[in-house]
């Protein structure tokens, strides 16, 4: 989808606009101009910012969003968002966007809950709100200004091709910018879990059968010996099946 020539012309004089603010801030900068002068030109930068991203929203951007292609390269997918339902999980989308391409990205995404123009702290601060419902929550970031909220999450995902900063902040990190990952990485741990909820009752089981009969004199020690080498087999043998474990993508 291509927007009409009269409205790239427009946009490209709004972004010429906006080139030139910033260089006035550049210039503020070098020359060591008061701190209120060079916060009130980058609000002036931002607000101009924003105006031109409603103008391209307002001009048939959010059907650009509305395509797959691009929605998948954003990141977001309706399908990985309604598996983390299936798994019983409350999804809910932080953004420092405006409430306008925030609307457009979590209807695309399948999100009925977003928040919108929220600032790096505020995210952390939003988080800790939802620790305080009960019940864990995880964190998904990429850039540096989800650093502070992937610190505070009881789980926290990285993006691989994120900022080093979130990555250092995060448990995990995702090797493709992929959300599904965060579906698999749940789906794999409940299948470790499962693994060693197994070997524990191997374990058990070994010992509520060996040792009153170790105690009793019936059970010989190199059959003793032999038993336990099996049982630690038996646990190895177990833990190796879940390298057959598969993506269910």
């Amino acid at each position: 989808m291509q927007l009409p020539e009269d409205i790239t012309a427009d946009l490209l004089r709004r972004l010429a606009r906006i080139e030139g603010q910033v260089r006035g801030v550049q210039a503020m900068l070098t020359d060591g101009r008061e701190c209120r002068e060079i916060v009130a030109q980058l609000s002036a930068v931002g607000k101009a910012v924003d105006q031109v991203g409603f103008k391209m929203l307002a001009t048939g951007m959010a059907a650009c969003l509305a395509n797959p292609d691009v929605a998948s390269k954003s990141g977001f997918d309706l399908e990985e968002v309604e598996r983390l339902r299936e798994h019983g999980i409350r999804v809910v989308m932080l953004t420092g966007d405006n409430a306008a391409t925030a609307a457009a990205i979590a209807a695309e995404a399948g999100i009925a809950e977003f928040r919108a123009g929220v600032l790096p702290g505020d995210k952390a601060a939003a988080i800790n709100e939802l620790k305080s419902c009960g019940g864990l929550v995880a964190m998904v970031g990429d850039g540096i200004n989800d650093a502070p909220a992937l610190a505070a999450a009881d789980v926290s995902f990285a993006i691989g091709a994120g900022s080093d900063a979130a990555v250092e902040a995060a448990d995990l990190t995702l090797i493709r910018s992929d959300l599904m990952g965060v579906v698999d990485a749940i789906a794999l741990s409940a299948a470790t879990l499962g693994k060693i909820r197994q070997n524990l009752f191997f374990a058990f089981i070994y010992n509520v059968m060996g040792i009153p009969l170790a105690a009793l004199g019936w059970l010989n020690p190199v059959v003793a010996g032999a038993a336990m080498a099996m049982s630690s087999v038996s646990v190895v043998s177990n833990s190796l099946l879940l390298k057959r474990w598969r993506s269910g993508r």
